[in-house]
């Protein structure tokens, strides 16, 4: 069954059909807000956040309307609003990201020194990307851990495609800028690929 063939059922009153919608997309959304929060210390609000991103896609799934944006463009958006309103009320929390993601960058050498050299890479990404202004984090994350397009993001953020082309560009420029007193220029490689995309 496709979203909105599922919508529709559910609408209608089979809301057992509900738990395939959260199955299909709980795990993208539960890393979207992971990668949105300012603290690893709240992975347990990251999950919090995603159960109330759903409720609440749940409660207003009957305004939902696909002419509009996919649904999942949709969730993403209830799953951005839902943190950004919970880290107004956190704003004492220190920019961090979750350590446990997946980032775009290059496989560990098996060495026990590489590993630990391509963490602190890995770390120095992360706060360079946590310092950014919240559009361009959000626009950054979504194109380069979530993987979706400018549209998408222009749908999610509530820009236009050109709009969301320039704050990635000044994101990675503003990212590159940071890393480069850190990390010499062959060490760059792993970041540069963001800007190829």
């Amino acid at each position: 069954m496709t979203d909105t063939q599922l919508i529709r059922e559910i609408i209608d009153g089979n809301v057992e059909l509900y738990a395939e919608l959260v199955d299909r997309y709980e795990r993208k959304i539960l890393a979207f807000i992971f990668h949105m929060l300012k603290s690893a210390s709240m992975q347990s609000a990251a999950e919090d956040l995603c159960q109330d991103t759903f409720f609440k896609a749940y409660k207003n799934l009957h305004t939902f309307r696909e002419v509009e944006a996919s649904f999942s463009t949709w969730l993403y958006t209830i799953a951005r609003n839902t943190v950004l309103s919970e880290l107004r009320k956190q704003r004492a929390v220190q920019v961090s990201l979750d350590e446990g993601l997946v980032t775009p960058v290059a496989r560990i050498d098996s060495l026990p020194e590489h590993a630990a050299l391509r963490k602190e890479k890995v770390d120095l990404v992360r706060e360079a990307i946590n310092r950014l202004p919240e559009n361009q984090r959000s626009a950054l994350i979504l194109r380069e851990y979530e993987q979706l397009d400018y549209q998408e993001i222009a749908d999610i953020l509530g820009q236009t495609v050109s709009s969301v082309k320039s704050l990635l560009f000044r994101a990675r420029t503003s990212v590159k800028l940071q890393l480069e007193p850190y990390i010499g220029s062959s060490a760059m490689q792993d970041f540069e690929r963001m800007n190829e995309a």
